[in-house]
């Protein structure tokens, strides 16, 4: 999912530098994406912490 987000800003960037007049139209998705990936690597690093604290130690 990260990496699909990712690759969806590339993309919306690239319209962007093809043709400015869309921007307005892009801000808003970029906006929602870059804050969509931040909750996913948020989840993510606590999903690796819990599981870090519940795994026995060898």
């Amino acid at each position: 999912m990260e990496e699909e987000l990712d690759e969806s800003m590339f993309w919306l960037e690239f319209i962007v530098s093809l043709e400015i007049k869309f921007r307005p139209d892009i801000v808003p998705l970029y906006k929602e994406a870059n804050e969509l990936t931040a909750i996913i690597v948020s989840s993510i690093s606590t999903v690796r912490k819990k599981l870090k604290a519940t795994t026995p130690s060898k």
